[in-house]
């Protein structure tokens, strides 16, 4: 190979693993009360649509500048709470559907891509371990609210839209799994969360024509406090940071590694029997790598039990 495309295939490969990280929003997403208790037998459906946008940081010694994304991402899915183990325990899913554009200038030239198409399904299960027995709707109405402290596993399965020769993919052609420890703790009607959890990613085997991409464990840190005016309307402040996730190509170095803190508030409302709708904001106020991104959300949830 000659010196010159030796040169270009590095910074196509920069390119690559830089726009990728308009991709990986793992670290961004901001979800309070996941550790709220719920009675077994509840069966949630729920849609939603988040708007991202904002900038993609890059390292100062590639020709890459000015990278920005515009995402509009889709989302169906459905939990269901049970007993295990005379716990509450839950399981469910999410089906993502994105549609956007990533523009910047590469060499100084100006450089789009749009891509749209099916996402990675996520799978989640968790289980309460102290203060939340498996109690029927109408046992739970009586009981009265304590601390509770669960722990949950996240696997996202490589589902989504791929395509090898691509620099920039939908789907991530890789599994990814996230085991988490989350307290929830009411006090009157005030409630506080907090939550730990890693990502760990296997690697892509496939990446921009056969070249391995590798990505270290990304740990997750969030917090949030909020205040119930009446069953269902509840309105919340959300902080979360996220620690590591240093990506490399092959036997290539590291790139930096993510350091960074955003915050949001969520705001739930009821709507009618059994229906709520959500609408959250969040964005980044200390970003060393990876987006720095704003996310608007809006989302809808039917509610029913078995009995």
């Amino acid at each position: 190979m000659s010196r010159r495309s030796a040169h270009w295939s590095c910074v196509w490969f920069c390119v690559a693993v830089l726009l990728w990280r308009a991709n990986a929003l793992h670290a961004q997403e901001l979800e309070p009360r996941t550790y709220s208790p719920s009675p077994i037998g509840t069966n949630f459906v729920l849609a939603g649509y988040a708007h991202v946008s904002g900038d993609v940081l890059t390292d100062p010694s590639v020709p890459i500048a000015g990278v920005s994304t515009q995402l509009n991402n889709f989302v169906i899915g459905y939990v269901r709470t049970f007993a295990l183990a005379n716990r509450t325990a839950s399981i469910g899913f999410a089906q993502p559907f994105v549609n956007g554009n990533l523009s910047g200038l590469v060499i100084g030239a100006p450089t789009e891509v749009h891509r749209g198409g099916v996402g990675d399904t996520q799978l989640r299960f968790a289980l309460n371990l102290i203060g939340n027995p498996a109690l029927s709707p109408e046992a739970f109405a009586q009981a009265k609210p304590v601390t509770s402290l669960g722990v949950s596993l996240t696997v996202q399965a490589p589902t989504g839209q791929y395509v090898p020769s691509h620099l920039v993919n939908i789907g991530n052609n890789r599994w990814a799994f996230k085991p988490e420890i989350g307290l929830s703790q009411p006090w009157g009607d005030w409630f506080f969360e907090a939550s730990l959890g890693v990502w760990c990613f296997t690697n892509n085997e496939d990446f921009f024509n056969g070249h391995v991409r590798h990505q270290a464990p990304l740990t997750v840190t969030q917090l949030h406090g909020g205040y119930s005016f009446r069953p269902g309307l509840w309105l919340a402040v959300d902080l979360g940071y996220a620690l590591g996730g240093a990506t490399s190509v092959n036997d290539g170095p590291d790139g930096s590694r993510q350091a960074n803190a955003r915050g949001g508030v969520t705001l739930a409302v009821p709507l009618g029997h059994g229906w709520s709708a959500k609408v959250a904001y969040s964005r980044g106020f200390v970003t060393r790598a990876a987006g720095n991104y704003q996310i608007v959300t809006v989302a809808v949830q039917y509610r029913w039990f078995d009995h």
